[in-house]
Parts: C-alpha cells; structure tokens; sequence
C-alpha cells in the first residue's frame, strides 16, 4: 500500500511540476515580449533566410527567455508553491 501511495504522490507532484514549468515559461515570454516582437518582425515573409537574417534577434530572444526559464527558477517556484501549500494546510485528513 505504501508503494502505490508514494506513486500517487509522485504522480501530483509531477502535475504540478508541469503546471509551474507551463506558467514559468508564460511568463518568460511576458517578461521577453520585445524581443518575441522584433524576432517575429525579422521573420516576416521570410522561409529559409530566417535563420542567418535573424540570428542576432533569435539570440537576445533566447537569452531573454533563458533568464526566465532555468532551473533555478523553477527551484524557487516550487519552493514558493510549496510555501503556499503549508499554509493553506493538509487538504485531507
């Protein structure tokens, strides 16, 4: 029974793992909103050319993001999240 427990538990934590990465990288393009603007205005009607006309903009633009979404912002995310949940208290009894 402890086996299928941690499992469940696990399997939660993942979930919400995957819910603070999908809202950390929304937020990454928020904070990254610029640079996104001024890639998608270099990519415009272009197909091939993309890649070597707008590398300068894919690089600020990756940088950008990077600073938004690295591990050890996720760490802290999780870390306020499980803050979060500690003071709202067990939700089972």
């Amino acid at each position: 029974m402890g086996y299928i427990q941690e499992a469940r538990e696990n399997h939660v934590k993942k979930k919400v793992e995957e819910a603070l990465r999908s809202k950390m990288k929304q937020k990454a393009l928020k904070q990254c909103e610029e640079h996104a603007s001024k890639y998608a205005q270099c990519a415009t009607g272009r197909t091939m050319s993309v890649v070597w006309q707008c590398r300068k903009q894919a690089k600020e633009l990756n940088e950008c993001l990077h600073q938004y979404t690295n591990d050890a912002v996720l760490e802290e995310m999780k870390r306020e999240y499980t803050l979060q949940q500690d003071v709202k208290g067990p939700l089972r009894a």
